[in-house]
């Protein structure tokens, strides 16, 4: 079976400068290895016409499909609608399905008047298949040239991925696409080399079909394996004996043996034995709330927080004594368990997370350098602390303090249920 190959274009200033970050490409790039699409190369290009040209001749010499976001809005810097226009040797007409879209958009969605900056974003190249945008005003374009498959979407990534939902499909019907299969356990408490030690063996066996990978992120190990195959049966079989044996050789450390995320596996546990949990923060403002009701439905487990981030809302909400702070200060052992202990008092759940530390870049002392935090996790029977030693930016010491401390989290629940 042949292999269909991708490249994704986006194209912004914005991207080239750092002022965006481009989530849209990484976003495509999982759509389309789900139904079995691989992705070639991605390129970011700016608001150049030359360098847009250049990018998709080079492309439509070496990719099955090209796609494209961005440089669709109604202004002046937008240039990828014309471009397009006459690369494919068209002209722009409007388009009565565009047309009637952008006047309902504004008309009953906005409640504006239509300007005739916004009725030109009904406007497409006569060579074009237009797909509705129905997010948004700018509608998707496909174009064909030689052998390659050409869609240009908008930038905006709530209207790309509306438009991506007609896009999948349309991509399935017209190739033959392989069965692609990945199976993913997520590590935590085993850094990258000393998990690939132990997989050295597993992985000299591995069929050449089936590829082993290591994603580390914020003091975690994602492990995947991936393969390929017409038979959707056979290819299932071989992938599946082959994770049966990953998981035995990384059980002490399998958080999970799903693609997803640490918050949801602690949400999925919380579910299951109808408990409840709340968290008191300090250096990590709010991070590891953020994390925990970024899942649908954590309502059902999480009561809330309290961000007690100076010594008075300490005391005051969560009644950590004055003694304490001015003994042992706010990032100690005593502090955060008094903290859990308020917490727990205040929110009246069966479990709390309290965490405390310094995220830096500057605050650290000889015997609490920056990176220093402590976490306890508990109920009201009894807790765990433990220390961290983060060595990384303000910023990630913050998303990995929050992620560490819900798998602390995770393993008490775990083991108190």
């Amino acid at each position: 079976m042949k292999n269909i190959y991708a490249t994704i274009i986006t194209i912004g200033d914005e991207l080239l400068i750092g002022q965006v970050i481009d989530t849209n490409s990484a976003w495509i790039a999982q759509q389309l290895n789900k139904i079995g699409i691989a992705v070639k190369k991605r390129i970011s290009v700016g608001d150049v016409a030359d360098e847009i040209w250049n990018a998709l001749d080079i492309e439509s010499k070496g990719a099955d499909i090209v796609l494209i976001t961005g440089g669709l809005g109604p202004t002046s810097d937008d240039i990828t609608k014309s471009l397009l226009c006459k690369y494919f040797k068209g002209k722009l007409i409007v388009d009565e399905g565009a047309f009637q879209n952008v006047k309902r958009l504004f008309e009953k969605v906005y409640h504006k008047p239509v300007t005739e900056v916004n009725l030109k974003q009904a406007e497409v190249p006569d060579v074009c298949e237009v797909i509705q945008n129905r997010r948004g005003s700018a509608p998707g374009m496909l174009f064909h040239k030689g052998k390659t498959t050409f869609i240009s979407m908008p930038g905006v990534p709530y209207e790309m991925q509306g438009i991506m939902g007609d896009v999948i499909p349309y991509l399935k019907k017209k190739f033959t696409l392989p069965e692609i299969i990945h199976k993913t356990i997520l590590t935590a408490g085993i850094g990258e080399s000393a998990i690939a030690e132990i997989l050295t063996n597993f992985e000299k066996q591995l069929p050449k079909k089936i590829r082993l990978a290591y994603l580390p992120n914020y003091g975690m190990v994602r492990l995947r394996l991936t393969t390929s195959g017409s038979d959707k049966a056979a290819t299932e079989k071989m992938i599946h004996d082959q994770f049966i044996q990953l998981k035995k050789l990384v059980k002490n450390y399998m958080v999970t043996d799903r693609d997803e995320t640490m918050e949801v596996v602690i949400g999925k546990i919380l579910l299951k034995h109808k408990k409840t949990i709340s968290t008191a923060e300090s250096c990590t403002g709010g991070a590891i709330a953020s994390l925990i009701t970024s899942v649908p439905g954590s309502s059902a487990y999480y009561e809330g927080s309290i961000v007690s981030y100076s010594y008075d809302i300490k005391e005051s909400l969560l009644n950590v004594k004055k003694e304490t702070l001015e003994k042992y200060g706010a990032v100690s052992e005593e502090t955060v368990t008094e903290m859990l202990v308020g917490l727990l008092n205040k929110m009246n759940t069966d479990f709390g997370i309290a965490v405390s530390g310094i995220m830096g870049p500057d605050g650290g002392t000889a015997d609490k350098p920056v990176g220093t935090v402590w976490i306890a996790v508990g109920n009201k029977e009894k807790h765990v602390c433990q220390k961290l030693k983060q060595r990384f930016e303000r910023k990630k010491n913050i998303e990995v303090t929050a992620v560490m401390a819900l798998n602390i989290m995770r393993k008490f629940v775990l083991d108190n249920v």
